[in-house]
């Protein structure tokens, strides 16, 4: 079955909201840096002692609370249906002074977040979304498309990467509350063919 994606401006986010984004994490990516960077890195996957949850919905970062904290009249929010029940949804960042993850570029969206309902991973719903993230940002005349994760989100990870994302920037010390944990910064060309995911 194919998810149906559509999309519009930022709302009530009370639906959204809706959709856990939580997730297990089992294993992580291990960031090295052999001669303190000197020479190269790598990125290992180990499997966690203990496994635990990450909820991104947890700290102050809600989707109901985005729009009080942003200018969000230039973003927009994906909605996907599957029998017309909610499957998951996204939202791209776009044209937005004071969003950092921005750069102050206008050839740049954020994919600010993307989250599929739990029993439905895994069937196709967040590569609809990503696609179709990826294709409004590029009409908005965007060259690249930029989406924030950590070494934690392993299978987060590996879906960028099935997308045609490249790692761009990884921030070992990004997370002063969170010191085990590395950002990780992808960049999908949207100039580029890619992957069907």
């Amino acid at each position: 079955m194919t998810p149906i994606v559509t999309d519009g401006p930022i709302a009530g986010m009370d639906e959204y909201a809706r959709i856990p984004i939580a997730f297990e994490v089992r294993g992580v990516l291990a960031v090295e840096l052999p001669g303190r960077g000197l020479g190269g890195v790598t990125m290992t996957e180990r499997a966690v002692d203990a496994p635990w949850v990450k909820d991104y919905d947890a700290g102050e970062e809600r989707p109901q609370r985005w729009a009080r904290r942003f200018d969000v009249t230039h973003w927009r929010l994906f909605t996907a249906r599957m029998d017309g029940e909610l499957a998951g949804g996204a939202v791209v960042a776009f044209n937005t002074p004071g969003v950092e993850m921005l750069e102050g570029r206008r050839d740049l969206a954020v994919l600010w977040d993307i989250r599929v309902m739990p029993s439905l991973r895994g069937q196709g719903v967040g590569a609809a979304l990503f696609r179709a993230a990826a294709a409004w940002a590029r009409g908005q005349g965007c060259r690249w498309l930029k989406v924030e994760t950590q070494n934690v989100n392993v299978g987060a990870c590996r879906f960028y990467a099935r997308m045609g994302c490249e790692l761009g920037s990884i921030h070992p010390f990004a997370y002063p509350d969170l010191p085990d944990e590395t950002q990780l910064l992808w960049y999908l060309d949207l100039a580029a063919e890619h992957p069907r995911g």
